[in-house]
């Protein structure tokens, strides 16, 4: 029987037997606190079903997944370039699901077949190096008159040296109406609730460390003239002029971003998205009966929504202030606008800038006009458009890539290799940006929301962005889990950490010498080693030089 299991890379991307030609690893130095992961790529001739077991002094620290392949309906736009694993649609590997949750159990076929193998020793661990055995028994006597058993060993050397607190911003967006959705509760329902905590634990321990927060109902990817759920966490009444605010759910959302490794809020855009023209919908208790009060009826400019922000905004920040949260708190005005939305905008920062007590506002943008202006303190511009905001040193800048990033820029979409995924970390590292957003955390509707999807049959958002980009992780049945892209991405939160733990011996402009030296080129948004093996290697390197 020709069964052939093999350790590799976590960066690579195993759809059949013809990827198995890739490097075999057999070992790894990590930092305390520091995640490593890696797979290990399993065909058989003929379909087996293993039992897996974990035999490790570490055994605790180890999580084991099985490597789902996902469906990919819409792989890349007409105008990315070709450095992509496929551009025709299948299956791809994605989804990680808990091993426990096969009751330990793995399919092995002529498909090929991954599991994915995490490690993560808490921080002062005793250094040394410690064996992880994986077993695979499959025990068929009572059929063929034969037991198949491998084991696969990778020895964790664990360095004295702990990993520091990450520093960079990260936020994917969090939609939680796509939560409820998905798994058919009414929102804000203590089942809601429950399911919301879920997928914030997961989020902070992918290094989602700021949250969109949605004191209303974000006006985002919703189509003129329609509403998304409403989501928002402040209940708001209106009795003559005067507005009165119960502030009671978004003190909950707190406190539990709080005990999830939250500690970083992004307060939802005050006005339409792309183009600052309408209020958001809003709902409002007046004479005892609920409706959208602002909305798609109201502009923006209209003085009945400028009263409304002259009234909440104040009280809001009292609630931030009493929470000890105002300084760690974002304010959004409106989604990526334009330059001739610059009136609009300006608008939008004169009224809001004064209620909001020194807070800082972010917004995503390609154009520095409004940087230029004041307008805005943090601008999160679209990595192929960052040059010019870095070129003029740009203080606060952040980064941040969507649907459209896909030529020569890095991007998570399924169809690309992981390289093209974790390179963001040495750029995000080399340039100095302070943080970066991708808007896709779970977003499971359509192209602007008009109906929910099945992110088990379309990962495109029904062929609207190329798969991958509408989330990173998917729900289950109790759940949530991650995708292989996600788990990518945090490895790159902690390359910019082990540069940084390097710079403070050598200081960062040797730093990034050795990047380039290593990657044989100069490391921009666009250009960068196209391997699997730059990273790894460099990142080994690194951790050899800190010792």
């Amino acid at each position: 029987m020709n069964i052939e299991i093999k350790q590799i890379s976590d960066m690579e991307k195993i759809r059949s037997i013809k990827d198995f030609d890739v490097q075999r690893i057999e070992k790894q130095d990590i930092l305390c606190g520091e995640k490593f992961c890696y797979q290990i790529a399993m065909y058989a001739e003929r379909l087996q079903l293993f039992h897996i077991t974990v035999n490790s002094p570490i055994k605790k620290y180890v999580k084991v997944y099985a490597v789902k392949k996902a469906v990919m309906d819409f792989p890349s736009n007409s105008f990315d370039d070709d450095d992509f694993i496929t551009k025709e649609s299948g299956l791809m590997p994605d989804m990680l699901v808990p091993l426990s949750e096969q009751n330990n159990c793995v399919s092995v076929s002529s498909e090929a077949d991954t599991l994915w193998i995490e490690i993560a020793v808490p921080e002062n661990f005793e250094p040394g190096e410690y064996p992880i055995d994986i077993s695979f028994v499959n025990d068929e006597t009572y059929r063929y008159g034969e037991m198949v058993q491998f084991v696969q060993t990778m020895k964790i050397n664990v360095l004295p040296l702990n990993l520091p607190k990450q520093k960079t911003m990260f936020t994917q967006w969090f939609h939680v109406d796509c939560i409820a959705a998905v798994h058919n509760v009414k929102i804000y329902s203590e089942k809601h609730w429950a399911l919301i905590e879920k997928y914030l634990k997961l989020a902070g321990d992918l290094g989602i460390n700021t949250i969109l927060t949605p004191v209303i109902t974000p006006p985002l990817d919703t189509n003129f003239g329609t509403v998304r759920p409403c989501t928002q966490l402040v209940k708001i009444e209106k009795s003559g002029n005067r507005y009165s605010f119960d502030f009671s759910l978004l003190r909950r959302w707190i406190s539990l971003c709080r005990n999830n490794g939250i500690e970083y809020y992004e307060i939802s855009h005050l006005f339409s998205q792309w183009g600052l023209k309408y209020s958001p919908n809003i709902m409002v208790t007046e004479n005892g009966k609920s409706r959208y009060m602002f909305g798609w009826n109201v502009l923006a400019s209209d003085p009945s929504y400028k009263e409304f922000l002259k009234q909440f905004l104040p009280e809001l920040i009292k609630v931030l202030k009493e929470e000890k949260i105002k300084d760690k708190c974002l304010f959004h005005l409106s989604d990526e606008p334009l330059e001739n939305h610059m009136e609009n905008y300006r608008y939008a920062h004169d009224l809001v800038r004064p209620l909001i007590d020194g807070c800082k506002i972010i917004d995503a943008m390609s154009s520095k006009i409004f940087y230029n202006e004041k307008l805005v303190d943090i601008p999160v511009s679209a990595t192929d458009h960052i040059e010019p905001f870095i070129e003029s040193d740009t203080k606060g800048l952040w980064a941040y890539y969507c649907c459209c990033q896909g030529n020569g820029v890095g991007n998570r979409f399924m169809a690309m290799p992981s390289y093209r995924n974790r390179i963001l970390g040495l750029q995000i590292y080399k340039y100095g940006i302070g943080g970066f957003l991708q808007w896709g955390y779970n977003f499971y509707f359509s192209h602007r929301s008009f109906y929910p999807i099945n992110p088990y049959v379309t990962t495109s958002g029904d062929k609207a962005f190329p798969s991958g980009d509408p989330f990173s992780v998917y729900p289950t049945q109790n759940g949530v889990t991650p995708s292989l892209r996600a788990v990518i991405f945090k490895e790159a939160l902690q390359d910019i950490e082990l540069c940084r733990m390097l710079e403070e011996k050598i200081g960062k402009e040797k730093v990034v010498e050795l990047i380039e030296k290593e990657a044989g080129m100069e490391i921009t948004f666009k250009d960068y080693p196209r391997n699997s093996e730059f990273i790894p290697h460099l990142m080994d390197k690194i951790k050899s030089m800190l010792i």
